[in-house]
């Protein structure tokens, strides 16, 4: 029903099917209904309205491609942005803010813990000659085939000889990003992106190209097609499901053909797959990995976000760069812990994993309504929201006079913590954009926060 209301089936202020008519529909109980539709009025979906029934709510409008527009601003320095996410940094830290920029989530009530917990006890007590061992790169084996029996849930059939452990994500892409280019080569990426990927790819001396990218599709797969022909490109660097911000996931046909062109050109994709198990639409979309066929597309991931933030525990599948990576590895920290990948192998062969997947999905695709319908409350008239279809970030295009950058500030002031558009984009442009993550409880303060975000940004609109 929920999915109903999100195609736009069930139009905004139309009479929704009475309880009974929907237990028919779907020859279920009554009280199962009734527990559904509260799930419902919970996710701001559906009111209910004293005898009258249930009416759908107005919904934030999407963004469309149509509608996208991208405000630039001044351009802020790469020194700018670095003094940016530090004061973001600062003021996470000292634990007194409404944070609604940190995509980390924190709490058991986000993670496995306990079961976690008794397993790496377990292991500790079975095989306590595990805290003197060293391994070195690839890593342990029973977590690598662990993520190779995983990849085909994905669609990819992976090797565990070929999985490299990795100190989460962030160490993945570095050595991918090593592992296929030079300082000065250029490497494409999606824009907006991950904040953190412009000072990542500087860092190492390449270069930045920024690709067109669709709220629905992704990557514009003909402009990119363009810079591969003039021989511009070195390496492309994609993030296709629930991207990070704008939260969309790449159709399956245009999967298939960056896949195609990163092997007829000769160019590597690195894909980062961190919300690939995260997806909480119908169905999983496989990585582009699984159409992968000459070893040109470099897949990594991490369970960070998904089952032990602390444990730092990523992989990467280099495919005809393994061995350049794993000679990476060795040479930059040389391997994980012995104790935590052990002890995350044995999690994932106990077949908890999937239910926990099941009830976290569950619960950040209601997150997603809930945030939602919040902005459409408390945002200025014409904020357009993205749906996503997996992970736990929103992005939020304001009307064209709102300056993110100065509303960054101004709730600064109110220890409200939000991410400006303009860090997603290296400073140069998403002037009146927001980055908003979801992956936490909406008590009574948060709201407040929310609230009170919108209505700094609605004063900008007023006191033009």
């Amino acid at each position: 029903m929920a999915d109903e209301i999100a195609r736009g089936l069930w139009l905004p202020g139309t009479r929704f099917p009475s309880i009974r008519a929907s237990a028919s529909r779907f020859h279920v109980g009554i009280n199962t209904v009734k527990s559904a539709y509260r799930l419902l009025e919970d996710r701001g979906l559906i009111i209910a309205r004293p005898q009258s029934g249930y009416f759908v709510c107005e919904q934030a409008p999407v963004l469309s491609d149509s509608g996208f527009s991208s405000v630039a601003g001044e351009k802020i320095s790469l020194s700018g942005v670095s003094r940016l996410l530090s004061i973001i940094l600062s003021h996470q830290q000292q634990g007194d803010c409404i944070d609604l920029a940190l995509a980390c989530p924190s709490g058991e009530k986000y993670y496995p813990a306990d079961k976690l917990r008794k397993l790496t006890a377990a292991v500790l007590r079975s095989e306590s000659q595990l805290m003197t061992t060293y391994v070195l790169p690839p890593g342990s084996e029973r977590l690598r085939q662990q993520i190779a029996r995983r990849g085909y849930r994905l669609g990819m059939a992976l090797k565990a000889e070929d999985i490299l452990l990795t100190h989460g994500t962030t160490e993945a892409l570095s050595l991918a990003i090593r592992a296929v280019t030079k300082p000065g080569d250029i490497i494409a990426v999606e824009t907006p992106t991950f904040y953190n990927l412009y000072p990542a790819i500087r860092d190492l001396g390449r270069e930045i190209l920024e690709i067109e990218t669709s709220t629905h599709t992704g990557l514009c797969l003909d402009t990119l097609q363009q810079y591969l022909e003039q021989k511009k490109v070195s390496a492309v660097i994609t993030i296709p499901t629930g991207h990070n911000p704008l939260g969309f996931t790449m159709p399956v046909e245009n999967r298939k053909r960056l896949a195609a062109m990163a092997a007829y050109h000769s160019v590597p994709v690195i894909e980062d797959a961190m919300y690939a198990e995260l997806q909480y639409t119908s169905g999983m979309v496989p990585n582009i990995k699984a159409f992968d066929f000459d070893g040109w597309v470099l897949a990594c991931a991490s369970y960070t976000k998904t089952i032990a933030p602390d444990y730092r525990v990523g992989w990467l599948e280099a495919g005809r760069f393994r061995d350049i990576a794993m000679q990476l590895k060795f040479t930059s920290s040389v391997g994980e812990s012995v104790l935590l990948t052990e002890s995350l192998g044995k999690f994932l062969e106990n077949g908890g994993y999937d239910h926990h997947l099941r009830k976290i999905c569950q619960f950040y695709a209601a997150q997603i309504d809930r945030m939602r319908a919040l902005i459409m409350r408390y945002f200025p008239k014409g904020t357009l929201v993205s749906r996503p279809q997996a992970g736990f970030v929103l992005w939020l295009e304001l009307p064209a006079s709102v300056d993110t950058l100065v509303l960054f500030h101004q709730a600064l002031e109110e220890k409200i913590i939000c991410m400006p558009g303009v860090l997603c984009s290296g400073g140069k442009r998403y002037q009146n954009c927001l980055r908003m993550a979801v992956c936490f409880d909406l008590t009574p303060a948060v709201v407040q926060g929310i609230a009170r975000l919108g209505s700094l940004a609605t004063q900008q609109i007023q006191s033009l």
